[in-house]
């Protein structure tokens, strides 16, 4: 049957009835339902619609309301015109008229007085019931505090409360500013990132990173919200197996004092009010994180309290990040097992192709697993845990980067290019790429230490261009990402290459003898032995190169490249086969841009993205 037919003739048969009659047409429907069990859902919605419609007296919204209070769990009475939908932590008080309409919306929490609340008024008046519902169910969630007992529950609100007001006094401690945007500056260098107090149906919030796409993304929409921008934790009180002594006071002494190192200094919960209890506070992630077990452990050893493993999957880290943050399982380990390659397409016509070998990142240490939320029991926990969260996310920004396309649509004919990504340490990978300039690889690995400011070093033939990997170092702590940093670096080495070209052809001067490679005796310049190119790099490499780390000595585990750029892997000698052209790289040629001074760089994001 034809649905454009149908309708208009709806429309003429059932316009001029009233709501009474179309309401008892729908239940005469929905008695008809077969399925007796399973009622129709669409009908189900259209007569929660025409039953809110058709409040228009007082019980009629008293029915409403003590419906709404059944499905959240509340209890609820009422006092004349006044109905109250009372919880163990909190209770609404609704004032209505007696044509049934919505004079006053009050939320009074635990120990405090009745607040009127715009929102929840907002909905009741224009009889959004569904949208109330939801609303009392975050209220719900803010005030969920485990324990059998209201007293129990009542003590632990109120330690947490205390939390909140020890965390928003550290947050008001002065401090170095790094970044001239206040915002970003905070939620990346605040001891308690960017602090939101918990009101109406959300708790507590920190937002504790951001990335260099999401601050443009906020700058240029003028829109900050937490749900959208960056890393967020919220802070909420959760069970524990063990007992844990929390505060029932501010454990913060009154000036604040700070410790040579400007962290606050917090008195002993022996001399303040505390209480044990089976429970402990809770920073919950939104989103989960991916993180490595090796961050796991050391926030475990900051906060003396292990992070429940019993939800928790593991796999090779970058299966982790590439499944998602909403899917923590390990899925199929056939495909753990299998070499990964993604295509990023840049502008100018221009496509990678990063190629992350298996068997390299299928080492213990280079396990992880979503975490959606991890233990804690001070205030003073809380900035130590941000600096780890903060760490694990910078090195999830830059290896996400190249997981995924930058760019939507059709790729045009252009440069393929092939990148191989190795993790030399949870804190440090490596880039294997074909120079453009010469007949060779190089690497660049790149340092992720805790303070956050990236470094990188570039391994290739020839001699170390310090200012180039100044340059590199610039571009990647603006952008955190590395296709990005992988064109800026290629176009770099082809300007350089180009202007050395151009040099030599113009001057006929022979060029002087490399002191590194002549020495002069009696009768002139001789050749001076040249150490092999293995032992060249070698030497020019940090130590984890030669020593035994996360991926072995070098011997047993070359990163140096693989099957993609020479058809076996990779030796120290097949990189370093071409010396590297030597020509200056200034670092001062990088205009600057309108944006953010991020991380203390001065290489404009606008320029390299």
């Amino acid at each position: 049957m034809n649905t454009r037919n149908i309708i208009p003739d709806l429309h003429v048969k059932f316009g001029e009835k009233t709501w009474n009659e179309t309401f008892l047409l729908v239940r005469r429907c929905m008695e008809k339902v077969r399925d007796k069990t399973k009622p129709c859902e669409p009908l189900v919605r259209c007569l929660e619609k025409f039953r809110a419609l058709n409040v228009f007296s007082l019980n009629a919204m008293m029915s409403h309301l003590e419906k709404i209070a059944q499905q959240r769990g509340m209890g609820f009475h009422f006092s004349e015109a006044t109905c109250y939908l009372t919880a163990d932590l909190f209770y609404l008080e609704v004032a209505l008229s007696l044509q049934g309409g919505v004079q006053d919306v009050k939320v009074a929490p635990h120990g405090q007085p009745p607040m009127s609340n715009e929102s929840l008024l907002v909905l009741l008046r224009s009889k959004n019931f569904v949208a109330f519902s939801k609303k009392l169910e975050g209220f719900a969630a803010l005030y969920n505090v485990p324990g059998n007992e209201s007293e129990d529950k009542i003590k632990l609100f109120t330690s947490l409360q205390y939390l909140g007001k020890d965390l928003l006094k550290i947050s008001r401690l002065p401090r170095h500013i790094k970044d001239y945007n206040t915002r970003v500056d905070t939620i990346l260098n605040g001891k308690t990132g960017y602090l939101t107090e918990g009101k109406e149906d959300c708790p507590l919030t920190i937002q504790f990173y951001v990335s260099p796409s999401d601050v443009l993304k906020a700058s240029s929409s003028n829109v900050w919200d937490m749900e959208e921008v960056g890393q967020v934790g919220q802070v909420m009180v959760g069970l524990s197996d063990m007992v844990h002594v929390l505060q029932m006071a501010s454990l913060l002494p009154v000036p604040p004092q700070l410790d040579t190192q400007g962290n606050p200094v917090f008195m002993p919960l022996s001399e303040i009010p505390s209480e044990s209890f089976p429970a402990c506070f809770v920073l919950r992630l939104h989103p989960p994180l991916p993180m490595f077990s090796s961050f796991l452990t050391k926030i475990g050893k900051m906060t003396e309290m292990a992070v429940p493993d019993v939800d928790l999957q593991w796999a090779p880290f970058h299966t982790i990040l590439m499944k998602g943050l909403s899917d923590s399982s390990s899925g199929d380990e056939a495909l753990d097992q299998a070499d990964r390659e993604f295509k990023v397409s840049l502008p100018g016509d221009l496509q990678h192709r990063y190629v992350l070998p298996a068997a390299a990142w299928a080492l213990p240490t280079l396990r992880g697993t979503v975490v959606g939320s991890l233990p804690f029991s001070r205030p003073g926990h809380v900035p130590d845990l941000l600096e780890v969260l903060r760490h694990q996310c910078a090195i999830n920004t830059l290896l996400a980067s190249c997981l995924a396309p930058q760019t939507a649509g059709p790729r045009n004919s252009g440069v393929d290019l092939v990148f191989e990504i190795l993790m030399q340490s949870e804190t440090s990978l490596a880039v294997t790429f074909q120079r453009p300039d010469v007949d060779s690889l190089a690497i660049l690995v790149v340092e992720i230490p805790l303070s956050g400011e990236l470094s990188c070093s570039l391994f290739t033939a020839g001699t170390r261009e310090v200012s180039l990997e100044e340059y590199t170092c610039r571009v990647i702590n603006r952008c955190m990402s590395i296709p990005v940093t992988m064109r800026a670096l290629r176009a770099k080495l082809e300007k350089i290459s180009s202007s050395s070209s151009s040099s030599s052809s113009s001057s006929s001067v022979p060029p002087p003898p490399d002191p590194l490679h002549t020495q002069t005796g009696g009768d002139g310049v001789t050749p001076c032995p040249t150490p092999s190119s293995s032992e060249t790099l070698l030497a020019s490499l940090p130590p984890y190169y030669n020593s035994h780390n996360a991926l072995g000595p070098v011997d047993e585990h070359p990163v140096y490249g693989s099957d993609y750029f020479t058809g076996a892997t990779s030796t120290p000698e097949q990189v370093a086969e071409v010396p590297m052209t030597t020509s200056p790289c200034d670092a001062s040629d990088v205009p600057m841009g309108e944006y953010s001074n991020w991380m203390s760089t001065d290489c404009p994001i606008a320029e390299i993205m």
